[in-house]
């Protein structure tokens, strides 16, 4: 059922009934529009991305003459219309301190789209764990067991998508996803099909202080495993395109607000298919020259 809700389910018995499922799933053919079957598990799964909503409990909180709570409102109708089979909201769902106001308020503005589809939400440095988890509580994804960090799985027949967390202090800078973690997804990987497989984290890529701290033990980990197509983050509020050993860097833009008059305000409608990704810029503020426009990445091989 669609919603900000889920229900937990052991990594065990998720296996066992996932490769029954994968087994079903290959046998099962789909009829297009001009008679052509194909296999259900390469069906495009469409996914709205969001980043960096900054919503406050206050919908007048104004930041460089953006309203973060007023964009939000903007964009769920938008992503509703688009038909997603689900929605990820890359972190910093919460203004700057994660206050209970603040989920209060992103609970109330993303209900229509809930509705419709799962909403899965990642933690970001301005959000607040303990806050976050009683307001959404229990959470969208099959939640994994990591200390202390809020880590998803969204299974697919066609792929799968994982949501780290980087929150490592509330309202400072830098990110951290940290040795329980990046140990959690070593092993996830090794255990896991050849289904692609995308990472979605909130810090940037960089050797910068306020990012990820552990990018390049992340990056030891995702080497090895060419399965792993493309990590997705937000945090920088701009959109940009880069490559790690062939894996695809992808830099969502901030639904609240940008730093930078040249960057846009929006979100992306993104289509994934077993080859590579379409990613559909939605600007509805700041520079919105490449609204509309599509980019097509190319997973490796």
């Amino acid at each position: 059922m669609p919603g900000i809700f889920y229900q937990p389910v052991s990594r065990r018995k998720f296996l066992g009934s996932s490769a029954k499922a994968l087994a079903l799933l290959a046998l099962a053919r789909r009829t297009d529009a001009v008679g052509q079957e194909a296999p259900e598990a390469e069906k495009p799964v469409r996914m709205a991305l969001l980043s960096d909503t900054h919503v406050p409990a206050d919908s007048k909180n104004e930041y460089r003459q953006f309203l973060p709570w007023e964009n939000l409102k903007t964009v769920v109708p938008q992503v509703i219309d688009s038909r997603p089979e689900g929605v990820i909201l890359n972190g910093d769902a919460a203004r700057l301190t994660g206050e209970l106001a603040d989920y209060e308020a992103v609970k109330q503005l993303l209900a229509p789209l809930a509705a419709q589809a799962p909403v899965y939400i990642g933690l970001g440095n301005h959000d607040d764990r303990d806050n976050f988890f009683k307001v959404f509580n229990p959470s969208s994804g099959n939640r994994q067991k990591v200390a202390g960090k809020h880590v998803l799985v969204i299974e697919r027949p066609s792929m799968r998508l994982i949501v780290l967390d980087s929150l490592l202090y509330v309202n400072k800078v830098a990110g951290l996803l940290g040795k329980a973690q990046r140990e959690w997804l070593a092993r996830y990987l090794a255990e896991s099909d050849v289904r692609p497989t995308v990472i979605f984290v909130h810090h940037t890529l960089g050797d910068g202080d306020g990012e990820l701290l552990d990018v390049e033990r992340l990056f030891q980990v995702t080497r090895p495993h060419k399965t792993v197509k493309a990590i997705i983050y937000g945090h920088s509020h701009k959109y940009g395109f880069s490559q790690e050993d062939g894996m695809h860097l992808i830099n969502t833009p901030a639904v609240g607000y940008n730093f930078s008059d040249d960057e846009p305000v929006g979100w992306v409608d993104a289509v994934f298919t077993t080859n590579g990704v379409d990613l559909k810029l939605r600007a509805f503020a700041g520079n919105r020259a490449a609204d509309g426009k599509s980019r097509s990445l190319t997973w490796r091989s």
